[in-house]
């Protein structure tokens, strides 16, 4: 998925600008963070995961981590995306475990 489709879906749920920057942020975080762990040639995917960590929240803050996977297969994110974007939630608001160390750090 390339990064715009990706803005775009973070924008289309999410207009509080305290909302899109922290999206930002985690993003360039995440990314930091692949390149730091040895996973690299994974870096956009990382990335990209940390920008639509919340995609629901704004609007579904009492659903988040639980409105998140229709509105990313909506958007064509594929499962593994969906798990990792889910799993940052687990134990609070989610019971997807993170696996990878990316969702760890997420």
């Amino acid at each position: 998925m390339d990064r715009n489709t990706a803005i775009e879906t973070l924008k289309k749920y999410n207009s509080v600008p305290f909302h899109i920057r922290h999206a930002y942020t985690v993003e360039g975080t995440m990314r930091w963070f692949a390149n730091d762990q040895g996973y690299g040639d994974e870096s956009d995917f990382w990335a990209t995961v940390g920008l639509l960590h919340d995609v629901d929240f704004e609007m579904w803050p009492d659903e988040h981590c639980v409105k998140a996977p229709e509105l990313l297969r909506e958007a064509g994110f594929d499962d593994r995306f969906i798990h990792a974007v889910c799993s940052h939630g687990y134990g609070i608001c989610s019971d997807v475990m993170p696996e990878h160390q990316m969702e760890k750090i997420l």
